[in-house]
Formats: structure tokens, C-alpha cells, sequence
């Protein structure tokens, strides 16, 4: 019944190979626009070397044996001037072009992301953190604003100006050309047989260390106050310095074996090298009868562009590895699988929610939930309590589709869940979970999230009823506080903010994950109360680590490695005497537990977590 249809019908949309976009793809909707703005600087490029060639042609003209052609000295100098207004305008033109088509870009590229990221599925989530997303979002965009802005026009500009200058001084004397372009030549070559040898993959490993680095450095400040706690701060921070230590030695060893040729290279392609090797090979060329001393001018005022402009096209080339490295994370996140989504589907008769034969696997291969079957009625209350990791946070999480099942369904009210627009569903399903997440902005805002219409007094009612309302009121703006900003909130707040939140939804179907977990005891009793309220004619489906908070459930559903394998309510599960029954038992003896009295067993310790 729920075989291989069913793991269809509930299935993540994978994106196909043709799909999967690289840096090209991604470029091409500005691609027209950068074409255009090539042309442009390829223009420049040319009306930039004129004015050169205009200076040789005018110094050829004034140091030629015999009168002075004034016409032709005149006209030379007036197409330099000129060139040089054409180069300028080209210039900005092709600039202007492209920084234009940088913003179209990064718009599009974000506004992509955003609704792509407003499809995954919510687990996807809770598989990495906020930095990652931040960084495809926000870094890696804006590593790609030098690419379109700037790196190809530079290399246009780097390619065309050489090769122009090049085919001038051919003109004037192919000979001596080739004796200019020979720091070209020996520059290039000791930079690409040495330097870039096996770039990409250093550069792997060196993001790969640089990765390392960060996450030993956020372990350590994240974790300062309990290894501190216990004396650790010591062993902690070797570590950040060890790892510190090992990119270090990995990036000189890198860079220790590159000084030497990228030195030379440096040398060689430098215009003060090219200008000894122009004199050079132009006194010896005069000295031989081979060219006029006049006819060396060119060569040294255009002989010394040749090299400069590649160093150009190395760092683009550069740019272009890096832009590639963003282009993967953000393709990465652009081909993450989405959950199908309806925008019309049938109406839910109730708030009545039935697992079927519900079976789930995060990798395909094995089930990490086995044939789950629950009836959640409207009014009950429905507690999930098990050992870590036994599956009950999966098994809650499904409910508001964080994944889909791999087999069996979920239905609500009748309709399979996998058949509800996402906005229908999350208007009928509600969740509180131990990780908080409030966005920055008022408190009123992070409040009436679900309820963007409600009105002041109904904000500050849902507060009350979490018992949040006092703090609120005495922070510097009241509602108004901005959180982050002006409003710094501890963890049982920033839940009871949560709280608020899922109060003022109002959504028939409430998913808790011990939503009293960071609740200070003296407001403990009272958001209890408070959910108590709420869950009145409501299906309410709590994840229980606490188990005294749960004593009055209708009905209690132990998890043990992926299956149901006790229900029932709170005196039945004791008469039984099974798993339940010696949590409920280590639970009481952790309680009354006093120093110098013997601890709970380590199995009994295992299954109260």
C-alpha cells in the first residue's frame, strides 16, 4: 500500500544535470550587456595606444634628416589628441555598462536564491547553518561583482592593447619587434610552468584548510565559557592554535616554493626590464646598419606595454578561479532539492492528523523511522518521548514538512499533506522547537510573523499569554525593540517570544519540542497553563524531554530506534513496567538525587535523556 508509489508521491524533486548551472549559465542573462561593454573597451584599448603611436610618429617626424613636415606633425598630434577623448568616452561607456549589468546581476542572482531557498524543504535547514547561507547569499554573490564589473573588460584591455602595439612595431621594423617581445615570452613562461602548475587544486586545499581555521576558531569562542568552566580553556585553544599552525605551514610551503619564479617573472615582465632589452637590442641593431636610430623610438615608448597588461591578465585569470569557487556554493544551493508544492489543492475537513505506515530515510538507504502509525484528534494532546536519537524529533518535524516521508503518508484532515499549498498548511500547523529563530527586526514584527495583520492589543495578548509581556514592556522601546538591536534577549525569552508567536497564529495543529525547555521554573507553570489554553480544541503534538510536563497527555507514544513501541497514557505506560516505565522511574530518582546518594544507572541515565 505504501510501496514504491508512495516514495514517489512523497519524494524530493531532484534537479537534473542540465539543470546544475556553471558560472556561464549563471552569467547569462547579462552576458548581451558585457559582450556590448567588450566591444566598447576593445575600442578604448586601440584609442589608448594611438596617442603612443601618435608620440613615436611625431618624435620620427621631428628627428628625420632634412625640413620638418609641419602638416603631418600637426595632423599626428591632433589624432592623438583625439584618441585620447575617444578612449575616454569608450571608457566610461564600457565601465558604466558593466557596472549597471553587476547590479541587474546580483538583483537576479539573490532574487533567484531567496525563491529557491523558499521551496527547500525546512530540514534542509537545520542541515546548515546561518553563516553558509549568508555566505552563498551574500559573499559569494558579491565575490562575482569583480567578474562582471571589472575582470572582463580588464582582459579585453589586456589582450588588445598588446596586440595592437604589436602590429605598429611590425610595421615599423619586424626584427626589432621580435627582440621586444622576448621579456614577453621568457615572463610568461616562468609564470605558467611554475606558478599556475596545479593552481586549482592548491587552492582546494587551501580553502579546505582556511575552513578548518574558521570552524576551530568558532568552536573555541563559541564554547569559551564551559571549557572555561571546567578548566579547559588551555586544550581549547591549542586546538585553534594548532590548526592555525598547520594553514600556516601548508601556505608557505605553497608559497615558498612560488617566490623564486614568481620573483622572476615579476622581473621580467616588468617595463624597466623590457626597456634595457629594447635599448638593447636597438643600439645593436643601429650599430649593424640594420634600422635608423630614429626607427628605436617606437620601440621604446611602446616596447615597455608589452608586458604589463599580462600581469593584468593574470590576476583576472585569478578572479576567474575565484569567481568559479562562488559560482559552485551557489549553484549548490540553486540545485538543492525542492519539496513539490501545490497552489490549489482539496480542502482539509478538521484538524484530525493520521500517520500511515510513515517511513523515512535522510539518505535513501537506510530508515531511520519504520512504520509509524499515529491518530492525532483534535483537543488531545499527543506526547513523543523516547531516548536521543530514537526518531521522535524526525517523526514531529514531517508533520510540517520539513522532509517528506520515503513511504506511508500523512494526512490532515483527510487530505495527504504532500497535496496542501504550503501556505494552507503552515495556516493549519504551528511549531515551537528548542532552536529559536527570530529575525531582526521589533518584537511586535518577530510576534505577528504569522499574523502580519493582527493589531497591536492582539500582540500584546499573545505576550501575556506566554508570559513574556513584562519583559517586553521594560525594554528601551517596548515592542518597538529590535532584536539583536535593543533588544537582547536570554534563550527561555527568546522561546517565549517563539511561544507568543505560535499563540497568535492561532493554527489548529500545534508541533512543540518541549517548548518550556529554556523557561525559567517561576514562568514554567504559568506557559504551561498558557499552552494548556491554547491546545483546547486543537491537535497538539509535543516532543517530551522533560517527562513531568507531559503526566496529563491523552495520549504518550515511546520512540526506540525509529518504531512506536509503547503507547498509551501516563498510568498505563507505569503498569506496564516497560521502557516508560524506568525513564519515569530514573526521572524521579534524578530529581530527589542528593550528594553523597547513589547516581542513577548509566542505562537508566541513557533513556530519561
Amino acid at each position: 500500500m505504501h510501496g514504491a508509489s508512495a516514495r514517489d508521491r512523497h519524494s524530493v524533486a531532484k534537479p537534473s544535470k542540465a539543470k546544475k548551472a556553471s558560472l556561464g549559465s549563471l552569467l547569462a542573462p547579462v552576458r548581451g550587456v558585457l559582450v556590448v561593454a567588450c566591444l566598447l573597451q576593445a575600442v578604448s584599448a586601440i584609442a589608448g595606444v594611438a596617442p603612443f603611436i601618435a608620440v613615436a610618429e611625431l618624435g620620427r617626424v621631428l628627428l628625420a634628416e632634412g625640413p620638418i613636415d609641419g602638416g603631418r606633425a600637426w595632423t599626428i598630434a591632433i589624432i592623438g589628441a583625439a584618441a585620447l577623448v575617444v578612449r575616454l568616452v569608450f571608457m566610461m561607456a564600457a565601465g558604466g555598462l558593466t557596472h549597471l549589468a553587476d547590479l541587474d546581476f546580483q538583483l537576479d542572482l539573490r532574487r533567484r536564491m531567496a525563491a529557491h531557498l523558499g521551496h527547500v524543504p525546512l530540514g534542509w535547514f537545520t542541515e546548515r547553518n546561518a553563516g553558509q547561507v549568508k555566505k552563498a547569499l551574500q559573499d559569494d554573490v558579491s565575490a562575482l561583482h569583480h567578474l562582471v564589473g571589472h575582470a572582463f573588460t580588464n582582459m579585453v584591455s589586456a589582450a588588445v592593447t598588446p596586440l595592437v602595439s604589436l602590429i605598429y612595431l611590425l610595421w615599423v621594423d619586424w626584427r626589432l619587434t621580435l627582440v621586444a617581445i622576448v621579456p614577453l615570452l621568457l615572463g610568461m613562461g616562468c609564470l605558467y610552468a611554475f606558478q599556475m602548475r596545479g593552481f586549482k587544486e592548491k587552492m582546494a586545499a587551501y580553502n579546505r584548510s582556511l575552513e578548518q581555521v574558521n570552524s576551530a576558531s568558532v568552536e573555541f569562542v563559541q564554547g569559551i565559557a564551559v571549557v572555561k568552566t571546567f578548566g579547559q580553556a588551555r586544550k581549547a585553544y591549542q586546538r585553534f592554535l594548532d590548526e592555525t599552525q598547520r594553514f600556516m605551514d601548508y601556505f608557505w610551503d605553497w608559497v615558498r616554493g612560488l617566490l623564486k619564479f614568481s620573483a622572476a617573472s615579476e622581473v621580467v615582465l616588468s617595463p624597466l626590464f623590457s626597456l634595457v632589452v629594447v635599448l638593447g637590442g636597438g643600439i645593436w641593431f643601429v650599430s649593424q646598419g640594420w634600422v635608423a636610430p630614429v626607427d628605436v623610438l617606437p620601440f621604446a615608448i611602446l616596447g615597455l606595454g608589452f608586458t604589463a597588461p599580462f600581469l593584468t591578465i593574470g590576476y583576472a585569470q585569478n578572479d576567474m578561479m575565484m569567481a568559479q569557487q562562488a559560482a559552485k556554493r551557489i549553484n549548490e544551493l540553486l540545485d538543492a532539492p525542492t519539496l513539490p508544492d501545490k497552489e490549489t489543492g482539496r480542502v482539509p475537513d478538521g484538524a484530525r492528523v493520521v500517520y500511515e505506515g510513515v517511513r523515512f530515510s535522510y539518505d535513501d538507504r537506510i530508515d531511520v523511522l519504520q512504520d509509524i502509525d499515529l491518530d492525532l484528534a483534535p483537543g488531545t494532546v499527543t506526547a513523543l518521548v523516547g531516548p536521543s536519537g530514537s526518531g521522535k524529533t524526525t517523526i514531529a518535524k514531517l508533520l510540517p514538512r520539513f522532509w517528506d516521508p520515503t513511504g506511508g503518508r500523512i494526512t490532515l484532515g483527510g487530505v495527504p499533506i504532500d497535496e496542501l499549498p504550503s501556505s494552507e498548511l503552515y495556516r493549519r500547523v504551528g511549531f515551537v522547537f528548542q532552536d529559536v529563530q527570530l529575525v531582526h527586526a521589533s518584537i511586535a514584527a518577530n510576534i505577528a510573523l504569522g499574523r502580519p495583520d493582527a493589531t497591536e492589543a492582539q500582540v500584546v495578548e499573545a505576550a501575556r499569554a506566554a508570559q513574556i509581556d513584562e519583559r517586553i514592556a521594560a525594554l528601551p522601546r517596548g515592542y518597538d525593540s529590535v532584536v539583536g538591536d535593543d533588544a537582547k534577549l536570554s534563550g527561555g525569552e527568546a522561546q517565549r517570544v517563539s511561544i507568543a508567536r505560535a499563540i497568535l497564529a492561532d493554527a489548529p495543529i500545534l508541533v512543540l519540542d518541549e517548548a518550556t525547555a529554556f523557561a525559567d521554573p517561576e514562568s514554567e507553570a504559568a506557559i504551561q497553563d498558557a499552552l494548556s489554553t491554547l491546545a483546547a480544541g486543537r491537535t497538539l503534538l509535543v516532543i517530551a524531554h522533560r517527562l513531568h510536563t507531559i503526566v496529563g497527555a491523552d495520549q504518550i507514544c515511546v520512540v526506540d530506534k525509529g518504531r512506536i513501541v509503547e503507547r498509551g497514557r501516563h498510568a498505563e505506560l507505569l503498569d506496564q513496567g516497560g521502557i516508560f516505565a524506568r525513564m519515569w522511574n530514573a526521572s524521579e530518582r534524578a530529581q530527589t538525587w542528593r550528594p553523597g546518594e547513589p547516581e542513577a544507572s548509566a542505562m537508566d541515565g541513557e533513556a530519561a535523556q
